[in-house]
Parts: structure tokens; sequence; C-alpha cells
């Protein structure tokens, strides 16, 4: 009897905690769970989307190897407005730029080069996409236009190549003095086994400058 009487206690307890807490408990197993159903939700939609964006990767590459430059701005598109979130659609668009800019399509290079600058999510092809850009505009003659799209911070390893481009529009605007110290700095910014160095080099001697250090 004696047992009866505790277990009924306990029961009361049990349903005085519940009938105060219990409406709590349920809402937070459901957001518990709901989150936890929108994570692995949305982690099958990148891996999908990740694998449909290679796909249409690996068509461009085949486009290009078929030298087939309408197809490869067309599946490039594609990329950029279905799977712009991708690492897949920067790389197309840095290919796409290529094989515009070889047809000398300097309108779609530069938009090509321009949606990495802006959508891309890696800094690497961010910096690639600025360099070659910038030597788009050189050729423009959109020096300092040029110029400002090399002003800032890039990743480590540009460096030298940052530098030499900047070079380069200084030399066209005439610049000399200014264009002698960025080629030193790309030369100290290249490794002494880069055959980059000696073009780095003729640069500068071209322009009255002395030979620079070489990289430790």
């Amino acid at each position: 009897m004696a047992y009866d009487l505790e277990e009924q206690e306990q029961l009361a307890s049990v349903k005085a905690w519940w009938n105060q807490y219990g409406n709590l408990l349920t809402w937070l197993l459901i957001i518990v769970l709901g989150a936890y159903s929108a994570w692995t939700g949305w982690k099958y939609y990148e891996r999908s989307q990740s694998a449909q964006a290679a796909q249409l990767y690996e068509e461009l590459q085949k486009s290009v190897t078929a030298k087939d430059s309408v197809k490869v701005q067309r599946v490039a598109t594609d990329m950029q407005d279905k799977f712009g979130r991708s690492i897949y659609a920067g790389m197309g668009a840095l290919t796409a730029a290529k094989v515009a800019f070889d047809a000398n399509d300097l309108k779609t290079a530069k938009e090509r080069l321009q949606w990495v600058i802006d959508n891309g999510r890696d800094d690497e092809y961010k910096a690639l996409a600025k360099v070659r850009l910038a030597g788009i505009l050189l050729d423009e003659k959109a020096y300092d236009e040029g110029l400002k799209l090399l002003a800032g911070e890039f990743p480590t390893q540009f460096a030298s190549i940052v530098a030499d481009r900047k070079g380069d529009l200084l030399v066209a605007q005439n610049k000399i003095e200014e264009a002698r110290a960025a080629y030193q700095l790309a030369l100290e910014k290249t490794a002494g086994s880069n055959p980059a160095r000696q073009l780095i080099q003729l640069k500068l001697d071209a322009i009255g400058g002395a030979p620079a250090k070489a990289a430790a």
C-alpha cells in the first residue's frame, strides 16, 4: 500500500512537471529536430549543386578542347546563373575569359573576369582575375583603371605578378621611377629558379634600372 502511495505521488509530480514544462520541451524538441533537418537538407543540396556544377565544368573543358568557343561561353553562363556559389563557376569564368581573349572578344573577356572579381568565392581566383583584367586594360590604354584594380591586398603568392603588372602600367604612363620600383619589387618577390625573373629583369634594364639583388 505504501508502495502504491509513493508511486502515485511520483506520478503526480511527473504530471505537474509536464503540465508546467511539457509544452516548452516539445517546442524545443521541434526546433532542434527542425534545425537538424534543415542542416542535413542544406548539405545534401550543396553536394547536389556541386556535383551538377562539376558536370558542367567538365562539359566546358570538352568544349575548350573542341575549340567550340560559342559553347564555352554558353556553358560558362549556365554555371554562373545556376551554380554561381560553387567554386566551379569561378573556374569556368576564368576559362571562358581566356577563350574570349584568344578570340579577340575583349568585351566578353572583361565581363567574365569582372564576374569572378565580384562573385568569386576563392581569393586566388579573384586575384588572378584582377591581374588578367589589368592586362586587358593595359592593352586598352586604361592605365589608371588598371592600377586602381591592382591596389589593395592580394594573396602573398601574387605579390610578384601584381608588382610586375603595375610596372607595365606605370611604364605606359611614362612614370619611370615608379615603374622601376615596381619591377624591383617583382624581382624581390620572385624565386631565383622562376624563369619569369629573366623577363622582369629585361623590363627593368630597359628603363635604366640597376640589376636587383637576387631573391633569397
